[in-house]
């Protein structure tokens, strides 16, 4: 399979999947959505891959979240991300998360969507749906960090660097740089000595341990509802207008 805004390694019977965007700090437009969506599917019928690890190509960004820019052109854009951020969620073997700087908005829920999160110390997370009239998060993060710290981090969409996404167990572990690939590829080659059907049967079962499928469903409805309002649109025009004018996330 031959991917244009993606890079696909195989190690063994791990799978390494590379955002590959920087110039675009790995923002996920209609075509990388795609193909993250198409990856994982044939991941997922591959029974030889066990494990896989997501990453950002470049030395800033994980996934800047939404191309501000495309969405601007394209305002389906978001059934596109989140058919993908789907994809993420419900992938049924374990996944991974290098995340190697900054993860905010949809990079972020990307993230937490993975089973897994190791960072680099320069990582950074912000859930920024409040500041642009929408929900991100919120169904997840409850489950990671606990409903306090979810509730912090999703009314203020602050940034939250790697040492506190630490402490808060937002992050499994924070890694250097130049060995956060190394060590994200061997933890996923851990477990893929292990049996497939265990491995999938066991997620199944933690998964079902914190259901949160009526919450989820919950905030695709509530966004479904917000992108259609006046406010959201005002917001969403002044973020994607103050992006264009630097070369970082919105901030």
């Amino acid at each position: 399979m031959e991917f244009k805004e993606l890079l696909l390694e195989r190690h063994g019977a791990v799978a390494l999947l590379r955002l590959n965007r920087p110039h675009k700090h790995n923002a996920l437009g209609r075509q990388m959505s795609r193909e993250l969506y198409l990856a994982l599917q044939a991941l997922e019928e591959d029974e030889s891959v066990k494990a896989v690890v997501i990453t950002g190509a470049g030395e800033r960004a994980f996934c800047a979240g939404a191309d501000m820019a495309e969405q601007v052109a394209d305002p389906t854009l978001p059934q596109v991300t989140g058919q993908a951020l789907g994809k993420v969620l419900r992938f049924p073997k374990p996944i991974i998360a290098a995340v190697n700087g900054y993860a905010y908005g949809g990079g972020a829920l990307l993230a937490i969507n993975c089973d897994l999160r190791l960072a680099s110390p320069d990582a950074r997370f912000r859930f920024v749906g409040v500041s642009y009239g929408l929900v991100v998060g919120a169904a997840q993060l409850p489950r990671i960090v606990g409903l306090p710290a979810a509730k912090d981090l999703v009314f203020t969409a602050r940034v939250v660097e790697a040492e506190e996404a630490l402490r808060l167990g937002l992050v499994n572990r924070v890694v250097p740089r130049e060995s956060l690939l190394e060590e994200a590829t061997g933890l996923a080659q851990q477990m893929a000595a292990h049996s497939l059907r265990a491995l999938v049967a066991s997620k199944e079962v933690m998964e079902l341990a914190l259901d949160n499928s009526v919450a989820l469903a919950r905030e695709a409805e509530l966004n479904q509802a917000l992108r259609q309002g006046e406010e959201h649109r005002q917001l969403f025009r002044q973020a994607a207008q103050r992006v264009t004018g630097h070369s970082g996330p919105e901030r």
